[in-house]
C-alpha cells in the first residue's frame, strides 16, 4: 500500500526530490517550456522541470528543480530542492538539497545544506545556523584594553 500525502501536502517523488512539505504546487514551468522575467510566490511551491531565466522570489515557499529544469536566475527562497541545473546564487532561509546529478555554478547561503555524492558545485556557501548573515558578525581578533599588554601570541602590527 502507497503512502498518500496528507491533506495541504505535496509529496515529490524520486525524482524530484525526496521532500514533502507544506503548502501547494502554485506554479509549475513544464519541460519543453522557456520562462524569462520575474517570479514571485507567496508561500507554495514552485516546480522548474523546463527552462528559466530571471529572478526568482518565493521567500515563504519552496523551489524544486527537477533533473531537467535548467534555472539561469538569482533565487531567494525558504527552502531549495535541486535536481537539474542552476547558474546564478541561492538564498534559502531554511534549506538547500542538492541532489545527485545535480549542477549548481553560484554562491549559496542557507541555514542546513544537504549535498548528495555526484553533485557539481562551484562557488561559496555561507551557513548560519540562526539564519542572520555572517556579515553581522565581527571577526575574532584579540582585544587589547589601554592599561593592559598585547594579549601573548597576538598578530604582528
Amino acid at each position: 500500500m502507497k503512502k498518500q500525502p496528507k491533506k495541504g501536502q505535496v509529496m515529490f517523488g524520486k525524482e524530484g526530490e525526496g521532500m514533502i512539505t507544506e503548502g501547494k504546487m502554485n506554479s509549475i514551468i513544464g519541460q519543453g517550456c522557456k520562462v524569462t522575467g520575474t517570479i514571485d510566490v507567496q508561500d507554495g511551491t514552485l516546480r522548474v522541470d523546463g527552462e528559466f531565466d530571471g529572478t526568482i522570489n518565493c521567500p515563504g515557499g519552496t523551489l524544486v528543480i527537477g533533473k531537467g529544469g535548467h534555472v539561469k536566475a538569482d533565487v531567494k527562497v525558504s527552502n531549495a530542492v535541486v535536481g537539474g541545473t542552476v547558474i546564478g546564487n541561492i538564498d534559502a532561509k531554511e534549506k538547500i538539497e542538492l541532489q545527485a546529478g545535480s549542477r549548481l555554478e553560484g554562491d549559496i547561503k542557507t541555514t542546513r545544506l544537504v549535498i548528495d555524492e555526484g553533485v557539481f558545485f562551484e562557488g561559496a556557501c555561507r551557513m548560519s545556523p540562526d539564519g542572520k548573515s555572517s556579515s553581522q558578525s565581527k571577526p575574532a581578533t584579540p582585544e587589547v584594553k589601554k592599561d593592559q599588554k598585547e594579549p601573548v601570541g597576538a598578530w604582528n602590527k
